[in-house]
């Protein structure tokens, strides 16, 4: 599913799907990797509440010349291997108190 972004700020995007439908998420942190020309965002729903076990929405994207996501459009992790590796950067992420 290809789904563009719209930036309000910069900790909410608004994804608009096939349909139409919009969702405001809250941007949890991008990353790129050293060895990627691709960065990657992971993404919340925005009416999340704090301690609630939400889903983590992750896609990639190529970062504008600097560095930004404003004008690029998200599209789908298909590869096992990738996402082995963002699982693995986002589990750092919420097990290590010095990096939230």
């Amino acid at each position: 599913m290809a789904e563009k972004q719209n930036m309000n700020d910069d900790s909410l995007i608004t994804l608009v799907d096939d349909k139409g439908n919009e969702t405001l998420y809250q941007i949890l942190f991008t990353f790129q990797p050293d060895e990627s020309d691709k960065s990657y965002v992971l993404l919340v729903p925005d009416d999340a509440q704090p301690g609630e076990q939400v889903d983590v929405t992750a896609f990639a994207y190529y970062p504008d010349e600097d560095g930004s996501a404003t004008e690029a459009e998200f599209f789908e992790i298909e590869d096992d291997a990738e996402w082995e590796m963002v699982e693995g950067v986002l589990d750092t992420f919420l097990n290590d108190p010095n990096m939230q």
